[in-house]
């Protein structure tokens, strides 16, 4: 396909300016075409497609999305969204009194109060290690991070992107030093998978959950959690359901116990390796970098018209296809509705703490126009209003 095939395989309203693919991405037409035909074939003979033909559709799919992010399909497992398999993690990682958790103060707020429960449940520690803004260099992110390490550190949790603030973070780094100190390691890498380059056995971490429904563009609610092998007897499932002492157990307890869930529409599980085909095909990767070249040519400006800096340097080891301006704004829900109902501007402009950020995220369909149109409106505000002070 040519770069406009490519726009138009898009569902998103032609009246909106779609700045926000970060939040729950957009589903293309073939993968939606996917989904559809599998639910009419599951419609057609319920009971044959949940307990015969949809498994095997699913461990085929299981079987391409390990082969796109580098790891074993038994060592993989569906989930809804990031957010059940940290639950999944966090409910049943051994914590002992004391014992410390060690993340940033940047991390997703939905993990971060997961965290934070079981942790106070063990009577265990949440730390929450801060993190200076803007940052300068990965060496210097590693050496402040690490300063949150003690002798009861027993995990490090980390996003790969962060949400609010969507910035890369150096977790192959972060990885390898806590090998050096014996410290287990889980990825939070909802922004990752179609937006970098993934491979979970070259970056050897312990437990890591992506999001295929973002930005590989699958159907919503497709998610995944690798757990390396050798810790995955640890995690009971959410739901303990047939898989558990399984009548015909499979050779992973771990895909049994995670699995097997009972009655749910899996099919957008089984849209994935139709999203991949199309990246594929579509030499994805050149297009990623097309929209992040648009992302970091499109900082400065907006960066001078809201009197404000950057929160990292604007060069690829930070920064993908997502950018957060920080921003002064007493009323961001506020804000945020008056740029989608005035202007029909679809941008997140999100709360962190104290902090408040613009967010826009860059996807194939995203040109110098919409760009442009959110510059007229960010400026007629900020003549006309006092949402936003500079």
């Amino acid at each position: 396909m040519n770069l406009q095939e490519i726009k138009e395989q898009f569902l998103i309203n032609k009246d909106i300016t779609f700045f926000n693919f970060g939040s729950f991405g957009a589903t293309i037409k073939p993968v939606l075409a996917t989904m559809q035909a599998y639910q009419l074939e599951q419609e057609q003979d319920p009971v044959h497609f949940i307990t015969s033909s949809g498994l095997q559709y699913l461990n085929k799919s299981r079987e391409a999305l390990a082969n796109y992010i580098g790891c074993n399909s038994e060592d993989v497992v569906y989930v809804t969204n990031p957010s059940y398999a940290v639950n999944i993690i966090a409910k049943s990682f051994p914590l002992e009194k004391n014992d410390e958790i060690l993340t940033t103060n940047l991390e997703y707020g939905a993990c971060d109060k997961t965290w934070e429960y079981y942790c106070k449940k063990a009577n265990a520690v949440y730390v929450r290690q801060p993190i200076t803004l803007p940052l300068t260099t990965e060496d210097k992110f590693v050496e402040d991070f690490f300063k949150g390490v003690s002798s009861k550190t027993k995990l490090i949790f980390i996003s790969h992107i962060t949400s609010s603030t969507g910035l890369r973070l150096p977790v192959e780094a972060i990885i390898n030093k806590a090998k050096t100190l014996n410290i287990k390691t889980f990825v939070d890498g909802a922004h990752a998978p179609g937006q970098i380059p993934l491979d979970l056995k070259k970056l050897d971490v312990d437990m890591y959950t992506g999001a295929c429904h973002k930005w590989m563009m699958t159907a919503k609610g497709s998610s995944f959690l690798y757990v390396k092998k050798d810790w995955q007897i640890l995690f009971d499932p959410l739901i303990v359901s047939w898989g558990y002492n399984a009548l015909f157990p499979s050779d992973s307890k771990f895909l049994d116990y995670h699995q097997t869930q009972g009655t749910r529409d899996f099919t957008p599980f089984l849209t994935i390796p139709t999203a991949i085909t199309f990246m594929q095909q579509n030499n994805w990767w050149q297009v990623s970098a097309q929209c992040k070249q648009l992302v970091k040519e499109e900082a400065p400006r907006f960066l001078d018209l809201l009197n404000t800096k950057s929160i990292s340097p604007l060069n690829d080891n930070f920064l993908v296809q997502l950018f957060s301006l920080p921003i002064k704004c007493n009323e961001p829900e506020k804000l945020h509705d008056y740029l989608y109902q005035k202007y029909r501007i679809q941008i997140p402009v999100m709360r962190h703490g104290k902090d408040v950020y613009l967010r826009y995220s860059v996807q194939v369909f995203n040109t110098r126009e919409d760009f442009k149109k959110l510059y007229d409106a960010i400026k007629e505000i900020i003549s006309k209003t006092n949402m936003i002070e500079v």
